[in-house]
């Protein structure tokens, strides 16, 4: 699969027709799913027709969108007009379809972008594996014996598949960081509230963020920008300007003052992971290595928010369909809904006092660097982590090193570090509230030199 931009640059010219382009994206779906189990839905006839409606526009002399034939895929959270949203849920999967598309994905499509099909994902984005017992096991393109990651697996393995060259996803706690890292491809978790939410299925309305995956820093900066923009049907999302990056991306660093962070995301890291941290610091020029306060508090801060919002919004289907709730993740949803209110309000207390803390840093730096998971991805039905001298169990700790970054809405790129481990590993490039641009200009330079690099896989794997 070629990358968005070739894809937009050749519809344009007519080298290629939209048509030509989404047929080539079904027929490599359709020839290489079953042995990744990405997607859940493919849409054939909505592809189909919007790749003729996008080669009638150009047929006809009309400005053609800057993501013109792109085909895309979006997490099974997104609505999409005549589908069930089913979050990944066994209980959702006979619900009414969707009378419109997601906002996010209607500001695709009208950048010209073709829906492909939905993705699979761990059961209300809770979880960090993407080990679906309603709809299988999402596996790893460099690895079928290892996970995608998650929440958003299926999101961040269709690229790395070579299904296709652009998606969306969530992250509330890491969801669009893990696979990213774990797949070898690049995603962005923008600032809370830039991009809207609006026609997602909520995980945690405090936590959640919305944002694409894409196999180059420019593509993924393209989609980014197309998707900005103020909604007021979402209470969260800002009503501040949409600010293009996209032409950033060809400054370099500039006078980018850059900081390695330490201490508890050296402790948690293994080897791999600590070298992605350090060759991407490297690359930047960090000049200081620094560690957060509390992290650690803030990261349980994190968990009690996110269990008892999410939690708290599925207790009727606890109550009534226990046993059809992922097995994976009905206990923590139960102990969730039931934790005590005080809990809640000084894990909210702490949140923001942490936010403060960490503010204060972007006085002196502009971009953070940490690595975004502890470990590669690790095998299917493994449970537990051998980490800094601790059996950990997996599933929750592979968000050891998001949780602390997006309990405070900052951006972050994640990018995947080459030559630091047989199996792709990433790092988080993190930025102050509404600075994406530092994020990506940060990462296009890492891409420059050839330290980022997303990895693609032509050919199932073993």
């Amino acid at each position: 699969m070629q990358r968005a931009l070739e894809i937009a640059e050749q519809v344009r010219s007519g080298t290629r027709t939209a048509r030509d382009i989404v047929e080539a994206a079904l027929t490599r779906i359709g020839d290489t799913d079953a042995a990744y189990n990405c997607f859940t839905t493919v849409t054939f006839d909505r592809a189909r027709r919007e790749a003729e409606s996008v080669d009638a526009a150009r047929r006809a002399g009309r400005p053609l969108g800057p993501l013109a034939g792109v085909p895309f895929a979006v997490k099974n959270l997104f609505d999409v007009e005549g589908l069930p949203t089913v979050a990944g849920t066994r209980t959702r999967s006979l619900s009414a379809p969707a009378e419109a598309d997601a906002a996010l994905v209607s500001r695709l499509t009208a950048a010209g972008a073709v829906l492909v099909g939905t993705l699979n994902m761990d059961a209300y984005a809770y979880g960090f594996t993407t080990e679906n017992t309603a709809y299988g096991v999402t596996r790893n393109p460099h690895d079928r014996n290892r996970i995608a990651g998650g929440s958003s697996g299926g999101s961040a393995a269709a690229l790395a598949a070579g299904m296709v060259p652009l998606s969306l996803g969530s992250d509330t706690n890491g969801s669009i960081r893990v696979p990213a890292s774990l797949c070898g491809v690049f995603g962005i978790k923008p600032t809370f509230g830039r991009l809207t939410r609006t026609g997602s299925y909520p995980f945690v309305a405090n936590l959640d963020h919305l944002g694409p995956f894409a196999t180059t820093t420019a593509d993924l900066a393209t989609a980014y920008d197309a998707m900005q923009g103020p909604d007021p049907a979402d209470p969260a999302c800002s009503r501040r300007a949409p600010e293009p990056t996209t032409s950033q991306l060809s400054r370099g660093l500039g006078e980018l003052r850059v900081a390695r962070l330490v201490g508890y995301f050296d402790q948690w890291a293994s080897d791999p992971a600590r070298a992605a941290s350090i060759k991407a610091a490297e690359g930047l020029g960090a000049v200081a290595e620094i560690e957060l306060p509390e992290v650690e508090r803030a990261r349980a801060a994190a968990f009690i928010i996110t269990a008892t919002e999410g939690g708290t919004l599925r207790l009727p289907e606890l109550r009534s369909r226990y046993a059809d709730i992922e097995p994976h993740s009905r206990d923590r949803l139960a102990a969730g809904a039931i934790t005590p209110g005080a809990w809640y309000v000084q894990a909210q207390k702490l949140r923001a006092w942490y936010l403060q803390k960490v503010l204060e840093i972007f006085s002196r730096y502009d971009v953070l660097i940490a690595p975004a998971t502890p470990v590669p991805a690790t095998e299917i039905g493994q449970d537990w982590l051998q980490l800094n001298s601790q059996r950990i169990p997996l599933r929750p700790n592979l968000g050891l090193f998001t949780q602390p970054i997006s309990c405070i809405g900052l951006p972050v790129v994640a990018a995947p570090i080459e030559g630091v481990s047989p199996l792709p590993i990433g790092v988080q490039i993190i930025a102050a509230p509404w600075r994406e641009d530092l994020c990506l200009r940060a990462a296009a330079h890492l891409e420059r030199q050839g330290i980022a690099r997303a990895r693609i896989v032509e050919e199932p794997s073993a």
